[in-house]
């Protein structure tokens, strides 16, 4: 998450800004908002209706004067929206990847081992041809190989690549990395260039080259009779790179403050951060907030300070987002 929470989740940083202005009510109307963001008036006035459109506000009251602005939502609330309307794009996606599976399944049938060539689908059978046509195709990368991974994970010479200076970017699944033998190894590759992130639930394993052809291992682990796919251009731009970008953007770093993966080993926030998560998520000002915790208002200012630098967050807004989208604030 490195643009902001909405960059994220689809919108922009324009929104970002105007959504915490709305929050923070730092303006009484459209005009000195767009003085204060240092924004012409049309483009704030996109970012608003796209913040309305994306359930971050609601239109502005009919009683409302003509430079009146929209009312912010509950961060947590319009957060889970976004949320589940990526989750269920990416549902849609992995729904297509399993479609053309079987599709290659009849494909690969019928053309055994021949082929190879570019829109191609070429079944791979047992664990020591799958691993040698996995080996080949890496050894033919140029650019870039993108992974995604789950349990049992896939074997690849990773540190290779990155030796060739071919890029890589993995996602791999959250349960599969509670081994810290394997935390550190990976933590290592981090440090020679790979750009790894974690997500819960990957839905696929896959190992796409140049994006011009990929292996689809098999999903359980491999035996003799276990296949892989190898796919070609045509079936390959279509599904699979759009799957691995989805994912790849609601994933995590391997490191992120607080992952309940790795780092400090914490599953979650502890109790008291969970109740000053909820306030912020909520939109509380700082006043409210040390309400309701009991404390000074500057007590809580610094547990708010010490709350976002945890979470690697600039914005409360930020730190509600990533709370949101790890499920901290649910229940």
């Amino acid at each position: 998450m490195i643009q902001g929470e909405l960059t994220t989740l689809g919108l922009g940083r324009t929104e970002e800004r105007a959504y915490e202005a709305l929050l923070a009510e730092q303006a009484d109307g459209a005009d000195e908002l767009a003085r204060l963001l240092d924004l012409p008036r049309e483009r704030l006035d996109a970012a608003l209706d796209r913040l309305v459109e994306h359930g971050f506000a609601r239109p502005p009251d009919p009683s409302d004067q003509g430079d009146a602005l929209p009312h912010p939502a509950a961060p947590a609330a319009a957060i889970r929206t976004l949320i589940h309307r990526r989750q269920a794009e990416l549902h849609l996606k992995s729904a297509e990847l399993a479609r053309l599976r079987m599709a290659a399944d009849r494909f690969a049938g019928d053309a055994g081992d021949r082929g190879g060539g570019r829109g191609r689908v070429d079944a791979v059978t047992g664990r020591r041809a799958i691993a040698e046509r996995a080996a080949r195709l890496l050894d033919g990368a140029e650019r870039e190989v993108v992974v995604l991974d789950r349990p049992p994970f896939t074997a690849l010479d990773v540190e290779s690549l990155l030796a060739r200076g071919v890029r890589v970017r993995a996602v791999l699944d959250r349960s599969g990395l509670t081994d810290p033998g394997r935390v550190r190894a990976l933590t290592g590759l981090v440090g020679r260039g790979l750009l790894l992130r974690v997500a819960p639930d990957v839905p696929a394993k896959l190992v796409a080259v140049d994006r011009r052809v990929t292996l689809l291992p098999p999903t359980e682990a491999a035996g003799p009779r276990a296949a892989a796919l190898v796919v070609g251009d045509g079936l390959l731009c279509g599904v699979l790179l759009p799957l691995f970008e989805a994912v790849w953007e609601r994933a995590e770093p391997l490191c992120a403050a607080g992952d309940g993966t790795t780092g400090d080993g914490a599953a979650g926030p502890a109790g008291a951060q969970r109740e000053l998560l909820a306030l912020l998520a909520a939109g509380l000002k700082d006043e409210a907030i040390a309400r309701r915790l009991g404390v000074h208002v500057h007590t809580a200012r610094r547990r708010i300070s010490r709350l976002l630098e945890s979470l690697d967050a600039r914005t409360r807004f930020q730190a509600g987002a990533r709370a949101s989208s790890r499920g901290w604030l649910d229940g």
